[in-house]
């Protein structure tokens, strides 16, 4: 998008005229991310009761809150061919039916297998729409404000995770307790699955109504009506030049059409290698355990009320959030990353020091008194409030800006599968870790939160500001010369 006088000025901004049309494209996509945090979560208040009525020991708890991400990694590995195929539209309504499905089945389980089973269902559709979300925002916004629109994935994914536990603590509170019959003669937990069928009709709805994104469409020969959505993103002016460029982009990739997600290193590009990383640290630092087993972890350390701290939590994830969409296209990339992985780091230091003071009861209960029970819970804020305003969102956005467009969707897919994979084994990990051990579980993450801040200063080049062509050679280039 050029710099052109006769550009209006302001054009490019999350208030001006294009800027509110890309956001509520960018919205729309982004109830994907919600859908993706409140599947994250609402296992968070049913899980004590899962274990309870179906006498399940802590390895096969960890594996029904677990199992979900396995389908999302299958998920968001096939949801990469298909978008490139089907277009993103189509992909998305696939994610919402399949996670209304699965959100009726689960609430009705007869079994802890077929309440598994849904929870893979869901899974799949989780991770299409993972995928589908950064990539379409990407897609359709203009590059002086992509990242903030980027971080609207993660915005919604906050609001799942707040909408979720938000709603289970209003249901156990109304039922009386999580295992008390709330309606119909079904106890509140099952309840807390069946409403996740509400935000899921509402993504199947929104994805009649958006226009497909411009990039594929100009791939499959549909320049007009490619100009139609790009006429209403970008200013008259600049219309011409955004059309041209990207048409010579994806002329040139079809000269590169043979050209696939292999590589010299370990079998794959480097540059999908960085995307793999990438993800993999958003999840290794822990991040899942605050949300998926809060209310569970706050009790040990002698908070009666924690899901309202769970719910506190989850309400300070959203705005730092927030702050990042702010801050991302001023400070840049970079900065903000490096600034949340040290914040992690010292944060999750202090959990593992707290929980070396923690004691356990006969019954295998651990506690945490005064003054480290505190401590712990200011640390864990702090650590939520580093991940927020960084891992979070900015990982979801060099996401959707790193890889060349004519591997954007496959890699995307490996890229997102490989995260939810490795949330599956922090996730799967923790209850049987936890109980083994919590200073050395936090301990762990902090050592990954250091990691990520190495990886960040040796690998990652800022983006800021760049048109999606020149910011993928710009890792491309990075990836070559420093592999």
């Amino acid at each position: 998008m050029s710099g052109s006088d006769s550009i209006p000025t302001g054009s490019f901004t999350l208030r001006g005229p294009y800027g509110r049309r890309a956001i509520g494209l960018s919205i729309a996509a982004a109830v994907g991310g919600f859908l993706f945090g409140f599947d994250s979560s609402v296992i968070n208040g049913a899980v004590d009761s899962i274990q309870h009525d179906f006498a399940l020991n802590p390895v096969i708890t960890g594996f029904v809150v677990a199992i979900a991400l396995l389908g999302c990694a299958v998920g968001a590995v096939v949801a990469g061919n298909l978008a490139d195929r089907w277009g993103r539209l189509r992909v998305m309504l696939l994610g919402g039916v399949m996670f209304f499905v699965s959100s009726i089945g689960a609430g009705l389980c007869v079994t802890v297998w077929d309440l598994g089973f849904w929870r893979v269902i869901g899974g799949l559709g989780i991770g299409i729409a993972s995928v589908v979300a950064p990539a379409y925002i990407s897609e359709i916004a203009p590059r002086q404000i992509r990242g903030g629109l980027a971080s609207l994935q993660q915005l919604a994914i906050t609001l799942g995770i707040f909408v979720a536990l938000l709603s289970d603590a209003v249901l156990a509170s109304s039922a009386g307790g999580a295992d008390s019959v709330l309606w119909f003669g079904m106890p509140a937990w099952r309840w807390m699955f069946i409403v996740g069928a509400i935000p899921a009709a509402v993504y199947g709805i929104l994805s009649f109504t958006v226009p497909e994104s411009p990039r594929f469409l100009i791939a499959k020969g549909r320049a007009d009506e490619a100009r139609e959505i790009f006429s209403r993103l970008v200013p008259v002016a600049d219309l011409d030049k955004t059309m041209n460029e990207l048409t010579h982009a994806i002329e040139a990739d079809r000269k590169n059409a043979g050209v696939s997600l292999r590589g010299p290193v370990l079998g794959l590009q480097p540059i999908v290698w960085i995307g793999i990383i990438l993800s993999v640290f958003q999840q290794f630092v822990g991040i899942n355990v605050i949300f998926y087993y809060s209310t569970t972890l706050w009790h040990s350390v002698g908070f009666t009320n924690a899901p309202l701290i769970s719910v506190i939590t989850s309400v300070t994830n959203v705005l730092v959030t927030i702050i990042a969409i702010v801050l991302v296209d001023r400070v840049g990339r970079k900065p903000i990353l490096l600034t949340g992985s040290a914040l992690m780091t010292v944060a999750l230091g202090a959990m593992a020091l707290s929980f070396t003071f923690a004691t356990t009861n006969a019954q295998g209960e651990v506690s945490l008194g005064a003054p480290w029970g505190p401590v712990a819970l200011i640390a864990a804020n702090v650590f939520v409030v580093g991940f927020g305003a960084s891992w979070g969102p900015l990982v979801w956005v060099l996401l959707g800006e790193i890889f060349p467009s004519r591997i954007r969707g496959k890699a995307l897919g490996v890229a997102a599968g490989a995260q939810w994979i490795a949330n599956f084994l922090i996730t799967v990990t923790f209850p049987a870790m936890s109980s083994w051990s919590l200073p050395f579980t936090y301990g762990m993450y902090a050592f990954f939160a250091l990691l990520s801040f190495v990886f960040v200063f040796w690998r990652i080049p800022e983006t800021k500001g760049m048109e999606l062509e020149q910011t993928e050679t710009l890792f491309v280039r990075k990836a070559k010369t420093a592999g």
